[in-house]
């Protein structure tokens, strides 16, 4: 009986492989490469649109993949009890300010798109102080945390967890590179100095 259980299901394989197209996806689209040949092929206008329109579509192309989410049938690993699950709510919390202390520290509406579209956006500076000054991608460790403090883990959220948690792993090192391009001596000795993803205990 136990032969004829598939390892995987099918609606846990669908997500698997949503995730990982929309991971690699996101990944090509914001790269230096995929910025180029939007300027050959419309123009000045794409340093206006572009990150207005990556953002739409990123978000456009992660609600099929909260839909299966929530439609496929599931099944529950394990419920965080009382009362550490009131520890993994605060940790979510935590990660939740971070997460939004971090976007007002870079400029929500850059991070929008929005000044751009605008035509307002000024030459780009490294931002070192604030978050910034613990570890280098402090929006991905927000994520991370906000990810795996979960207070109730199913089979389904599982698989999507481990293939995002690649992701910003693998996003935050080609992200490195386009800032070592962008910023060049200036970003290297801030990288020397600064945890990529994990804050460093400090006196």
């Amino acid at each position: 009986m136990l032969m004829n259980q598939p390892i995987i299901e099918m609606g846990t394989l669908y997500l698997i492989v949503a995730s990982i197209l929309w991971g690699v996806v996101h990944s090509l689209l914001a790269s230096h490469t995929a910025k180029q040949a939007a300027r050959r092929a419309f123009g000045p206008a794409a340093d206006r649109l572009y990150r207005f329109s990556y953002n739409l579509f990123s978000l456009a192309s992660f609600v099929p993949i909260l839909g299966m989410l929530l439609l496929f049938p599931d099944q529950n690993l394990y419920v965080i009890p009382e009362p550490w699950v009131y520890l993994s709510v605060l940790l979510q919390g935590a990660a939740f300010f971070a997460l939004v202390a971090g976007v007002m520290q870079t400029g929500p509406f850059e991070f929008a798109g929005l000044t751009q579209l605008a035509g307002l956006d000024a030459p780009k500076k490294l931002v070192t102080d604030g978050l910034y000054a613990y570890v280098r991608h402090p929006l991905y460790t927000a994520g991370l945390v906000f990810l795996w403090a979960w207070p109730e883990m199913t089979v389904n959220r599982l698989a999507v967890w481990v293939v995002f948690s690649l992701y910003l792993v693998i996003g935050a090192w080609f992200e490195e590179r386009k800032l070592l391009q962008e910023f060049g001596e200036e970003y290297a000795a801030y990288r020397a100095r600064t945890p990529m993803l994990i804050p460093r205990l400090r006196r």
